[in-house]
């Protein structure tokens, strides 16, 4: 019997997930759209990226088997309340995408319906871009997929929702709400604020110091980039999550008197000690592993201000088949060396650039220490 899969929300998680099933899975499965913006369900069908598209929720639910619901929290919570009174006629397997996993989880248990499986979800992987335009299949790939099982789910059930997800190539790990919420907001959440804040207080001083902003790369853009992301979606997380990030900026707060108390006191060999911890654990973080925060596969190259230099980055990487998604120039004084910032794809691209340019003789270095 063909399985129908319906992906509710065809953005850059969902429209993902559409394409991984659709180009990847061996399978005979029926892959179905639904979203609220009309355009997106034309380009999803003009790309062959689903079967078929519905813009009335209810009878989208009623043709599937399997429901992701990969929609901004709010909505997600949204769409499972409607779910409340949707008739079933067979046992519909339900999901989301959502980075916030406690309130979503206590609306679906609201469901009091018996053909409502519910099993919350999380591919902990994303792009600075968004869209069904920057869907790409291989997006999971390598990263983790938390899996939150509600009451009523069986293991026969969290091995179909596995199975049709295994070609994304994912590690799937089961926690339970409390602790993935915490565990996020630490590492994800919580340093979207802090970038925010570390941008306004740069802001602030820029009052006094107009030149401020042309210092500002390096090391400053790079721990801010975060906070480039959508101010909207951003907003959602925060206040779903909203416990668990006032008790992070309460820590917070404490560590930062705990620093202040030290450089007032001149405490020089604890501040050492501080900083020497702080290395050693940022040092022995996974560096193959995808985490919470999307990665960037950042080439920095070193150019000169000439014509065509830029021409001959480029093609040299064409050639080889090297796909630049994002390219800026971050430095460039007349007849100096500027920084060319090419984002890549993939590490493995990041790493074959890294070497053609090397051997062409340029000076290339990466984010990770080398």
């Amino acid at each position: 019997m063909t399985k129908s899969i319906l992906i509710a929300g065809l953005g850059l998680i969902g429209g993902s997930i559409a394409k991984n099933i659709k180009f990847n899975h061996p399978s005979s499965l029926k892959l179905y759209g639904y979203d609220h913006h009309v355009e997106t369900l034309d380009y999803a069908r003009s790309y062959h990226i689903v079967d078929g598209t519905f813009t009335n929720f209810q009878e989208a639910v009623q043709a599937a088997d399997i429901v992701f619901l990969a929609t901004p929290i709010h909505i997600t919570i949204d769409l499972l309340e409607k779910m409340k009174t949707i008739p079933l006629e067979h046992e519909v397997i339900v999901t989301d995408v959502s980075s916030v996993k406690g309130p979503v989880l206590e609306k679906a248990e609201e469901i009091n319906n018996s053909r409502v499986i519910f099993i919350g979800g999380h591919p902990m992987a994303g792009s600075h871009k968004q869209g069904i335009e920057a869907a790409r299949s291989h997006l999971f790939e390598n990263a983790y997929y938390v899996l939150t099982p509600s009451r009523g789910t069986r293991k026969g059930h969290m091995e179909q929702l596995k199975d049709v997800l295994k070609y994304t190539k994912s590690h799937f790990v089961e926690l339970n709400p409390e602790e993935h919420d915490l565990m996020t907001g630490v590492v994800s959440h919580f340093p979207h604020l802090i970038a925010s804040a570390l941008v306004h207080q740069a802001k602030n001083w820029e009052e006094q110091y107009p030149f401020l902003p042309h210092l500002a790369a390096g090391g400053f853009r790079d721990i801010t980039r975060i906070a480039s992301s959508n101010p909207q979606l951003w907003q959602d997380i925060f206040f779903q999550n909203r416990a668990k990030m006032i008790k992070l900026l309460s820590d917070w707060m404490e560590e930062m008197k705990t620093l202040k108390r030290l450089l007032t006191e001149r405490s020089k060999e604890q501040v050492i000690s501080y900083l020497t911890d702080a290395k050693r654990y940022r040092d022995g973080l996974p560096k193959k592993e995808k985490g919470a925060i999307p990665t960037f596969n950042d080439l920095y190259v070193d150019i000169y201000d000439q014509p065509g230099e830029l021409y001959k980055v480029i093609k040299w990487l064409a050639d080889d088949g090297i796909n630049i998604v994002n390219i800026q120039i971050l430095e460039i004084r007349e007849n100096m060396t500027g920084v060319l910032q090419l984002t890549l794809q993939t590490e493995e691209e990041l790493h074959k650039a890294k070497q053609i340019l090397t051997d062409q003789g340029y000076q290339v270095s990466t984010a990770e220490a080398d």
